[in-house]
C-alpha cells in the first residue's frame, strides 16, 4: 500500500495515472479476430447457406413468421448469425429494397451497439436448469420497448434438462404474439420430439472448400496479405467445412508467416504432411520399389507425424487419383490448381485396377491399425503389398493370356479333326461313285456330268482343306516352341512362386502346395499328393488345378506340362496290428528289430507283462 504525504500529492499521482490510461488506450490498437471482424452482417453476405438465407428473408418480406425455429448444423456454418441477421432486420423500421436492415433507425444502431433490449441470447449450456426457463417466461412476457418484437436466441439448446424442456413446452407452444424464439445446436437429436414439432427446423450444411477459400481471400486482399492459393486450400481442408475455424486457423497462419503466406510454412505451421510424399509413394509403389517405400514412411515418422494419420492420407491420395481418371468426377478434386495437374498426371500412369486394389489395402490397414500389436510392422506390410500390386497384375495377365491361347489351340485342333472327317467322307463318297460306274460299265454322257462336277468340288475342297492344315500346323509349331526340358530344381523353385501367388486367395491349398514335394512320374506330368478327396474335388471344382497347370508351363516353357491330383493313401496301414498292452508292443519292436533281445540280455531288462 502506498502512503502520501499529502491530498494534493494523492491528487497529483491519480491524475497522472488517469492520463497515462487514456494515452494507452488511444494509441494502442486493439486487435479483432477474423471471425469476429468479419462476421457476415445482411443474408446476401452469409457464406455457404444460400438457401437458408433466402427463405427466411421471403419470410421476413412477406410477414410469415413463425413463433420457433430451430437452427441446426455443424460448429461455425453460421447458425447464430443468421438468428441475429433475422432479428436485426424483423426489428428494423425502414427495411432497404432488398429486404435487409437500414443500418441507420435506432433498433439497427442499438443493435450494432450491443445495447438493443429487444434481442436475448441465452446459453443453454450453463442455464439449463428449470429455474433458468421459469425466468425466461418472465421476462418473454415484457412486450418490446423498441420495434415490433423480442427475439430470444438460445444457444446449445440440446444441453436443457428434461425437466427445463417440459417447462419451456407451453411457452414454445403459445407465445405472446411479440415473442419469436430461435433455438441453435450442434446435436438436433438430443432435443426431445415434442419439442421439434412446435418449431420450424433449418439444416444448416457444413460450407465447402471452395466457398471457404473463396472468402479468405477476401479477407486476405482486405487485410493486404499475400497468399498462395494451395495454402489457403489446406486451412480450409484443416477446417473441416467450419468457416469460424477457417478464419481462427488463417489468424494464426498470419501470426506465424506474417504478409505472405505460402503452402510450406502453413504445413509447417499445421503440421499436415506434404503431398510430395504421397506422389513420391505412388511412384515407388508403381515401379515395385519396396525399399524406397520403407525409407519414405520412416523419414515422416522421424518427423513427428502419426502413423495412422499418415495411412489415411494415403487413402485419401489414391482416392484422389481415382477421381481424376475420370473428366465426370475430376470436379471432385478439392486442392489447388498446381496439385491438381500433379494428380492429373500421376493418374495417367495408374490403372484402376491398381487404384482399386491400393484403396482396399490402405482401407483394411486403417481398419486393422488399433487392434495391432506391432502398428508400424502393420503399416510396413500393406507398403509391401501396394509394391506388389502391380507384379501380380501383370503374372494374372500372362496366365489369363496363356489360357486364353490353349484355349485357342484346342479349337483350331478340333476345326482340323472335323476338316479331316470331311475329307475322309468326301473320299469314301468318291470311291462309292467310281465303284458304280465301273460296274454298271457306263460311257460318258450327260448323266456323268454331275460327277465330274462334284470332283472339281472335291478339288476344291482339298485346296481349302490343305491350307487350313497349314495355318495349323504353323501353330502348332508355334505352341511347340515352348517344349523346353526342365529340371526338378527349375520344377521346385515353380512350384513355390505358384504356392506364393495363390497364398492371397487361396491360402488353404497354397499351404498344402507348400507342405506337398510335386513329384514328375512320367515326361512331363507332375503328381500332386492331396491327403483327402474332399481337396482334390475342391482344386478341380474351383478350376485351381487348371491354374497351377497354367502357371507351371509358362514358368517352365513347355506347354505340355499336365497336372495329375491324387489322393495319397500311402499313410495308410490297414493290415497294421493295434498294440494295447506293453507286451504288446515289445513283441512288435522285437520282431521289427532282432536286437532288442540282445539288449535286454546285455542289460538285464525284464520283459514286458
Amino acid at each position: 500500500m502506498v502512503f502520501y504525504k499529502s491530498q494534493k500529492e494523492q491528487i497529483f499521482h491519480v491524475t497522472i495515472a488517469g492520463f497515462r490510461l487514456f494515452f494507452y488506450l488511444c494509441i494502442m490498437e486493439q486487435f479483432i479476430v477474423s471471425a469476429r471482424k468479419y462476421r457476415p452482417l445482411t443474408f446476401a453476405s452469409v457464406v455457404g447457406q444460400s438457401a437458408i438465407a433466402q427463405t427466411l428473408k421471403n419470410a421476413i418480406e412477406r410477414k410469415q413468421l413463425a413463433h420457433a425455429y430451430i437452427f441446426c448444423g455443424p460448429r461455425g456454418v453460421g447458425k447464430t448469425t443468421c438468428a441475429r441477421i433475422f432479428a436485426k432486420t424483423i426489428n428494423c423500421f425502414s427495411p432497404d429494397s432488398n429486404g435487409d436492415a437500414c443500418g441507420e433507425c435506432e433498433s439497427c444502431k442499438a443493435f450494432a451497439e450491443n445495447r438493443s433490449y429487444n434481442i436475448h441470447e441465452l446459453d443453454a449450456a450453463s442455464n439449463n436448469s428449470v429455474e433458468d426457463i421459469r425466468n425466461l417466461i418472465d421476462q418473454v412476457r415484457v412486450p418490446p420497448q423498441i420495434g415490433k418484437y423480442s427475439v430470444y436466441i438460445i444457444d446449445e439448446v440440446h444441453m436443457l434438462s428434461p425437466s427445463a424442456f417440459n417447462a419451456f413446452l407451453k411457452t414454445l407452444e403459445e407465445p405472446p404474439i411479440h415473442a419469436v424464439f430461435i433455438l441453435a445446436t450442434t446435436e438436433k437429436h438430443k432435443i426431445i420430439p415434442t419439442i421439434l414439432s412446435r418449431c420450424q427446423i433449418y439444416d444448416f450444411n457444413r460450407i465447402s472448400i471452395e466457398d471457404t477459400v473463396v472468402y479468405i481471400e477476401k479477407i486476405a486482399k482486405n487485410e493486404n496479405i499475400d497468399y498462395e492459393s494451395e495454402a489457403l486450400h489446406i486451412i480450409a481442408q484443416k477446417a473441416d467445412g467450419s468457416m469460424r475455424d477457417a478464419l481462427s486457423i488463417f489468424d494464426q497462419v498470419v501470426s506465424f508467416c506474417g504478409t505472405n503466406v505460402t503452402y510450406a510454412k502453413v504445413i509447417e505451421n499445421l503440421n499436415v504432411l506434404d503431398y510430395e510424399y504421397y506422389f513420391r509413394l505412388t511412384n515407388a509403389f508403381i515401379g515395385g520399389d519396396y525399399c524406397t517405400a520403407l525409407t519414405i514412411f520412416d523419414e515422416i515418422l522421424s518427423k513427428g507425424f502419426d502413423a495412422q494419420y499418415f495411412i489415411r492420407g494415403l487413402n485419401s491420395h489414391f482416392r484422389d487419383l481415382l477421381v481424376c481418371k475420370d473428366t465426370r468426377t475430376a470436379s471432385l478434386l478439392e486442392v489447388g490448381s498446381t496439385i491438381a495437374e500433379s494428380y492429373k498426371k500421376q493418374a495417367e500412369i495408374c490403372s484402376v485396377a491398381f487404384l482399386f486394389t491400393a484403396l482396399d489395402i490402405t482401407n483394411a490397414c486403417d481398419v486393422g491399425y488399433k487392434t495391432s500389436s506391432n502398428q508400424r510392422l502393420h503399416i510396413e506390410l500393406a507398403l509391401c503389398k501396394l509394391s506388389n500390386i502391380t507384379t501380380s497384375h501383370k503374372i494374372e495377365q500372362q496366365s489369363a493370356k496363356i489360357a486364353e491361347n490353349i484355349e485357342k489351340n484346342k479349337q483350331e485342333t478340333g476345326k482340323q479333326q472335323t476338316v479331316e472327317q470331311a475329307t475322309a467322307k468326301t473320299a469314301e463318297e468318291k470311291t462309292k461313285n467310281n465303284l458304280t460306274i465301273d460296274e454298271t460299265k457306263e460311257t460318258t454322257t450327260v448323266a456323268t456330268r454331275p460327277e465330274t462336277v462334284s470332283i472339281k468340288g472335291f478339288s476344291s475342297l482339298t485346296e481349302s482343306i490343305n491350307i487350313d492344315t497349314k495355318d495349323t500346323k504353323q501353330e502348332e509349331n508355334n505352341t511347340l516352341q515352348m517344349n523346353e526340358s526342365f529340371t526338378e530344381e527349375q520344377l521346385l523353385t515353380a512350384w513355390k512362386n505358384c504356392a506364393a501367388m495363390f497364398a492371397k486367395k487361396h491360402t488353404r491349398f497354397a499351404s498344402a502346395m507348400i507342405a506337398t514335394k510335386p513329384v514328375c512320374e512320367a515326361e512331363n506330368v507332375i503328381v500332386f499328393n492331396v491327403q483327402q478327396i474332399v481337396q482334390k474335388n475342391a482344386l478341380e471344382e474351383k478350376g485351381i488345378a487348371k491354374n497351377i497347370c497354367l502357371y507351371l508351363q509358362k514358368e517352365l516353357k513347355n506347354t505340355a506340362v499336365t497336372l495329375d491330383v491324387r489322393v495319397d493313401q500311402s499313410g495308410d496301414k490297414v493290415d497294421a496290428p493295434k498294440l494295447y498292452t506293453d507286451s504288446d508292443k515289445e513283441k512288435y519292436m522285437r520282431e521289427k528289430n532282432p536286437e532288442l533281445a540282445n539288449f535286454q540280455a546285455t542289460f538285464e531288462l525284464y520283459d514286458a507283462k
